[in-house]
């Protein structure tokens, strides 16, 4: 279907063609979800192993008692798995309860009211401070930044990461913004993984950026590829050792798509610098971590070879609801003008624009006719998607039957959408 080079007689027998299909879906009474990125309950009970691993036995390597107080910063064995996670010493990491977005909150937190280096360089003391947040992004993220009162600032997504052209100079001449958002591998929703140019570029920005900036680096999707020849992001922190801006990264990861999305655990990785300063504060909410969560996973992973034979688990899992979206968006729109879309090799999303104006009317078709998605705009600053285009389809809980039978309401919808636009 082009629509480009339609005319007015061909639109609307297109138009009322769609209609008599949209109003027999109605008629199913469907109610299918595409909402949210969570594992389904047979990815979940991957990790049923759990339940009773301990069997009595809450001692760590060390010989510390799990079952007690303490160790605000996590156990040792955890530690080290968080630290091969990504890609740092355990030194540098910090182990807490099952929710990396919890970490990220408080680390924010920590910058805005405390400061990383003293009560001076606490971002409150920058009137209007500002984070930059690549477009289209996770919508938490931008939460986090409107509840905390910091003004967000779109940038543009390439196929290689953030527009660094644009980053850079924004960062050079605006004092007050004070870090940016990433999700480096299999970026939410888009899957792009950052090229190593881009993760050098991003890593040297400690030494132009006004001081306190730093990076909030969500490696949340570090495992979760799909294919056997999955793209390799490169260690940031590594590039920041070259330029001497250990301190510009904060880094964060979980188990929550890899164990119990529920009971997992989640990492901060740091600077020595950065860790010792929020622990500082970190100390005064809290006496330590669900330690026994983190012995659990420490037995259930004794290394990171563990995690990638578990993950691929996890693949043979997802890949045909991935397949199934994906052959639907090509059947239907491969040679036509209605939409573009991206084909990820690992993460929880596909991100679909359509023709601009219509996200917003697509997801309330798909909603009326039983099918929930992401609300349109969610995944920009403010929930406001300056073209109205893009839409985020998260297909990993519904089996692949309901993902199938989803997917046929939402070409309908975008198809529908589109040829009433035409058509106005």
């Amino acid at each position: 279907m082009q629509l480009e080079h339609a005319n007015t007689e061909q639109l609307r027998q297109w138009e009322q063609e769609l209609n008599v299909e949209y109003q027999s879906i109605l008629q199913q009474d469907l109610k299918l979800d595409l909402t949210r990125g969570k594992p389904s309950a047979e990815q979940l009970s991957l990790s049923d192993a759990l339940d009773g691993i301990l069997d009595g036995n809450y001692k760590s390597a060390d010989n510390t008692d799990v079952r007690n107080y303490g160790g605000l910063d996590g156990i040792g064995e955890i530690k080290q798995l968080g630290g091969d996670l990504l890609g740092l010493p355990s030194t540098e990491i910090l182990a807490g309860g099952n929710s990396s977005l919890s970490l990220m909150f408080q680390a924010m937190l920590h910058a805005v009211h405390f400061g990383f280096n003293g009560p001076d360089s606490a971002w409150k003391n920058t009137k209007g401070a500002r984070f930059l947040c690549p477009v289209p992004g996770y919508d938490r993220h931008f939460t986090v930044c409107e509840r905390l009162g910091i003004e967000m600032i779109p940038v543009h997504m390439t196929a290689s990461g953030p527009d660094m052209d644009e980053v850079e100079a924004m960062v050079a001449h605006d004092e007050r913004i004070k870090g940016m958002w990433c999700v480096p591998k299999y970026s939410n929703p888009t899957g792009v993984v950052y090229s190593d140019e881009t993760v050098e570029r991003i890593a040297k920005l400690g030494n132009i950026a006004p001081g306190n900036f730093r990076v909030f680096w969500d490696n949340a999707y570090a495992v979760h590829d799909l294919s056997e020849n999955a793209p390799v992001l490169a260690n940031i922190m590594n590039y920041c050792r070259q330029h001497n801006t250990e301190d510009s990264i904060l880094q964060f990861a979980s188990t929550s798509k890899v164990t119990l999305a529920g009971a997992g655990v989640a990492f901060m990785g740091a600077s020595e610098s950065n860790l010792k300063s929020f622990k500082e504060v970190l100390g005064v909410s809290t006496i330590g971590p669900d330690k026994i969560n983190q012995l659990r996973h420490a037995r259930f992973f004794p290394n990171i070879e563990s995690v990638r034979e578990h993950m691929k688990k996890h693949a043979a899992i997802i890949k045909p609801r991935f397949h199934s979206v994906l052959k639907h968006l090509d059947d239907a729109f491969g040679n036509s003008d209605l939409g573009q879309w991206e084909s990820a090799d690992g993460g929880y999303f596909i991100s679909f624009d359509s023709r601009p104006g219509l996200a917003k009317e697509i997801v309330k078709l798909t909603s009326e006719a039983g099918v929930k998605l992401t609300p349109a705009g969610a995944t920009f600053p403010y929930g406001k998607d300056p073209e109205d285009r893009n839409i985020r389809l998260a297909p990993t809980v519904p089996s692949v039957e309901e993902v199938d039978a989803a997917m046929k309401v939402f070409v309908t919808c975008v198809k529908l959408a589109s040829v009433r636009q035409a058509l106005a």
